[in-house]
């Protein structure tokens, strides 16, 4: 039970935040908060992406954390490994994606045999 509550926690909040940011800036032009976004647009940048492009991606990835969340709750056999690829594909996401991410791989690692069951 415990497993549960926690992962869920970190994929709303990190999946919640993610289709949040994506849509605000898709509609304003800018991400929720600061005019600079975080260090994460650093990371893109570096890559030659705009990070003001990526409202898009940023709310596919998050409805991606949702849905592997579902399939991980719901003990379905792909869904953890959906579950940690999401997460992977979320650790450009300085500072908070990262550490969430982080957070989640490891909580998949521990609680790994009380998913799949």
């Amino acid at each position: 039970m415990i497993a549960k509550v926690l992962l869920s926690l970190v994929a709303l909040i990190t999946g919640g935040w993610m289709i949040f940011d994506g849509a605000y800036v898709l509609l304003t032009g800018n991400y929720f908060g600061t005019e600079k976004p975080g260090a994460w647009s650093d990371v893109v940048s570096a890559f030659g992406i705009n990070p003001f492009n990526l409202g898009v991606p940023f709310i596919i990835l998050g409805f991606l954390w949702f849905s592997f969340l579902v399939g991980v709750l719901f003990h379905q056999p792909w869904a953890w490994y959906g579950a940690l690829y999401v997460a992977i594909a979320t650790l450009w996401y300085l500072p908070v994606g990262t550490v969430l991410s982080l957070v989640y791989i490891t909580l998949l690692f521990v609680f790994r045999s009380k998913l799949q069951a």
